[in-house]
């Protein structure tokens, strides 16, 4: 998701009132990259914007992942973290550094015949580990 959105826009197309609370959670999203939890994104945005709750911000992430513009990660059990990426995409949790890497996944090899029939609401592709080199995730 590296390319320039109208964020306001972005919002309006999925049917999401864009007040300034919601553009800057979504802006946050999709330009830090960094699979926040609302605890994340309220201490980075709360300075900002004082009157942000975090009530606010699991609200508004609940209707982005409603409307099918971010996904719920829950590669950790102790933690919902966020994405703004929502095409098929695989994580690796490095538990080393507790960082979470978007990792492109080719889905072409799957069975179609198997989903032919399917209604397929959710996909999670999740790895865990650590590195033994230097290839960590930054």
């Amino acid at each position: 998701m590296n390319k320039k959105i109208d964020i306001s826009e972005k919002l309006k197309s999925s049917g999401i009132s864009p007040s300034v609370q919601r553009m800057e959670i979504y802006r946050y999203l999709i330009e830090m990259r960094n699979h926040p939890t609302v605890e994340t994104i309220y201490h980075a945005l709360h300075k900002n914007i004082p009157t942000l709750s975090k009530t606010t911000v699991y609200n508004t992430l609940k209707l982005f992942v409603s409307k099918g513009i971010a996904i719920e990660i829950t590669i950790d059990k102790n933690e919902l973290r966020y994405d703004a990426e929502v095409d098929v995409h695989g994580h690796f949790l490095n538990e080393d550094s507790g960082k979470i890497q978007d990792i492109d996944i080719d889905v072409s090899g799957l069975n179609p015949e198997f989903f032919e029939n399917a209604e397929i609401k959710e996909h999670h592709i999740y790895f865990k580990g650590s590195y033994n080199d230097d290839k960590s995730v930054k």
